[in-house]
């Protein structure tokens, strides 16, 4: 290596001085031509930079066989990345399937170059590689090197011996500037074939899906301090799951009793800020011009806050929730036929709010039924003030359907029943239909609705085409905007009508999150769950906070028992040594010893299992995070980064991986450190 190194450096001065290389050792036998092996890439860009990124083996093999079984002019289509996108192998594009998103360049590579100044290698266009393999398949097969390959486009590439290429810039126009060939810039690297660079390849995601999850975004377009959309958050979600199977679950992978939980972002901040309500239009019309990149922030962040709180925008923001999800869903289902997993939904900030309020509204056959029976004996005589049929749909303005409904025997009861397909095979279109169900839902359904009135009354929610299993919500101010409504207290009865997990996730000084547990326990002072660290154990400081707390309450309890045992202790005495103590002593190895343990077993065993009402099935609501060493020194400082920090907190994906493969009966691995 250092020999090449050398010649590379010498090599600079000009294309034509080779002599240099003649110091390198050469095989005395020439090692027979084989055909390079490809590997196919994708571009991506970012800002003003372009980097290319290799397709997993697995997806990189499907593509190569469907480059060589693709004849005719017919475009050839493979499913990549998980089926999230889908390259177009003659066009050499791959297409996001559930998200907008630009179409990329797909490339098939077998050569690459690296300047200098450059971190990667890059790969070279595919009839630029064709033309050096040929001179390589030349020089290998005559054992003659040193050829020198010049392109139309003005670039020099020297096939030195077999494992020194170098290609040279054009020097470009020859005056004043530029008075001898040294003056040109440096010379690029080349290297044959993905094995010959360094880059990080993966093997490929497991095509069994277990579990769907939809991830819902709160406030702003951005995700995190990055300024990362949701798509490029869920990603590292999702990867951060990957990895997580494959250490916390190694055996039962390889038992193929676990595959991968599918992450899909759900967005719909462009649907309330674009050209669709003009209120952004409006809103820039009054911004004051000072201090405008903040203003700006503020417009397109804590602006989402006051539009959820309008009834107008608030129905635009619940409808485009609950419509993207349904449409991901019904295109996950097309695409994995095979699937008969679960589906979970998550909400980050405002999106928690979001899914609570829409999953409070779901409504089950079950509950119709009641509601309908409630409606029937106490609700007509002072609700429909003994309307009839004909007078409701007069008021309405749908007289002319009233033969159509008579025809079939309906009257305002059985009209309740009907949903919007019921209408629809009567001829009634969408308009009337749409009339209809919304007067049920508005004028009778809500005024028998059993349970609390946990949401904005005057919003009319849609249902999701399934029931969820579990809601996790991150960083969530649910809490606070009960409040706000004026709600005290949540009926330790109540649950979710078509979800029964529910799990309040928080950063210890995240500032837009607020509990929910002391809103159904108020009589008893319950700390949060302490998520366990993925790693199995709580954070060192963590460890130490508790032990110098244990042994200050030893010291407060028995002054001289434990200041014996400290010293003891700080004497590095082997604890077989060590004198018995009281019962109600603990010494510094007992601490220790104990922090030793799994977070899981020490939360177990100080926090008694408690059953805290029914919207997580009796089980614990609030879990928090373990703050990191750097966090706990200013907590003001790594506020706003708190709020942020779900999408990269591998402690957050193994919390979920555990409640999804726990329903599932797959037992949870903690790996050896």
């Amino acid at each position: 290596h250092r020999q090449v190194a050398s010649s590379e450096q010498q090599c600079s001065a000009s294309p034509s001085s080779t002599s240099s290389f003649e110091m390198l050792d050469m095989e005395s036998v020439p090692a027979p031509y084989q055909e390079v092996q490809p590997h196919w890439f994708f571009c991506r860009r970012a800002d003003d930079s372009t980097s290319w990124l290799p397709f997993s083996i697995e997806d990189s093999e499907k593509l190569e066989r469907a480059f060589d079984t693709g004849e005719g002019e017919e475009e050839v289509v493979v499913a990549v990345d998980g089926e999230r996108y889908d390259v177009h192998v003659k066009e050499r594009k791959r297409y996001a399937v559930y998200w907008e998103q630009g179409p990329t360049e797909v490339r098939r590579c077998t050569w690459f170059y690296k300047g200098d100044k450059d971190t990667r290698f890059m790969p070279y266009p595919e009839d630029f590689s064709q033309s050096l393999e040929e001179a390589y398949m030349i020089a290998v097969t005559l054992d003659e090197w040193k050829r020198k390959l010049e392109f139309p486009t003005g670039e020099t590439v020297i096939l030195h011996n077999p494992k020194l290429i170098m290609q040279y810039q054009p020097i470009g126009l020859q005056d004043e500037w530029v008075s001898s060939p040294s003056e040109q810039t440096r010379p690029r690297t080349v290297k044959r074939g993905v094995d010959n660079i360094s880059v990080e390849i993966l093997d490929g995601e497991p095509e069994k899906v277990d579990h769907l999850v939809f991830m819902v975004h709160g406030i702003g377009p951005a995700c995190d301090l990055r300024f990362r959309s949701i798509i490029q958050c869920v990603n590292d979600f999702r990867s951060a799951s990957l990895s997580l199977l494959a250490s916390h679950y190694k055996r039962a992978q390889q038992d193929g009793q676990v595959g991968r939980v599918e992450f899909l972002p759900v967005n719909w901040h462009s649907a309330l800020h674009g050209d669709a309500t003009g209120v952004d239009e409006d809103i820039q019309r009054i911004t004051l011009p000072s201090i405008s990149r903040l203003r700006h922030f503020t417009n397109d962040t804590l602006l989402d806050l006051f539009f959820y709180n309008s009834p107008t925008y608030c129905q635009t923001i619940v409808d485009t929730v609950a419509s993207e999800i349904n449409r991901l869903h019904s295109l996950f289902k097309q695409r994995h036929p095979e699937f008969n997993g679960a589906v979970s939904v998550v909400g980050h900030s405002l999106g928690s709010l979001i899914l609570f309020d829409l999953l409070t509204n779901q409504r089950t056959g079950s509950e119709i039924s009641i509601l309908l029976k409630l409606l029937h004996i106490s609700m007509y005589p002072c609700r429909l003030n003994g309307d009839t049929l004909e007078q409701t749909l007069t008021r309405l303005g749908l007289q002319q359907y009233l033969d159509t409904l008579q025809a079939e025997n309906l009257d305002l009861e059985s009209l309740a029943l009907c949903h919007d397909s019921d209408l629809k095979v009567l001829g009634i279109p969408l308009g009337p239909r749409k009339k209809i169900l919304n007067y049920i839902k508005r004028k009778w359904l809500p005024a028998v609705r059993h349970g609390q009135k946990l949401s904005q009354v005057s919003i009319d929610y849609p249902q999701l085409a399934f029931h969820p299993q579990t809601f996790f919500a991150f960083g969530s101010p649910i809490g606070m905007f009960l409040t706000v409504r004026g709600l005290k207290r949540i009926d330790p009865n109540y649950t979710f009508p078509t979800c029964k997990s529910f799990y309040n996730i928080y950063h210890p000084y995240d500032p837009v999150a607020y509990r929910i547990e002391p809103m159904i326990i108020s009589e008893v002072d319950l700390e949060p769950m302490l998520i366990p660290h993925h790693k199995g154990r709580k954070r060192m400081h963590l460890e130490l906070k508790d032990s110098l707390t244990r042994m200050s309450m030893d010291l407060k309890n028995n002054v001289l028992g434990s200041l014996r045992t400290a010293w003891q202790s700080f004497s590095r005495l082997p604890v077989a040594a060590l004198p018995p103590v009281d019962e109600g002593e603990t010494t510094i190895e007992r601490n220790l010893q104990e922090t030793q343990e799994s977070s899981v077993s020490t939360e177990e065993r100080e926090q008694p299992e408690i059953k805290v009402g029914m919207l997580n099935g009796g089980r614990r609501i609030d879990y928090v995070l373990q703050e990191k060493p750097i966090e706990s020194f200013n907590e003001y400082l790594f506020a706003i980064q708190s709020h942020l920090c779900y999408w990269e907190s591998e402690d957050t994906a193994l919390l979920l991986l555990k409640e999804i493969y726990d329903k599932l009966g797959v037992a949870f691995e903690q790996p050896q450190q």
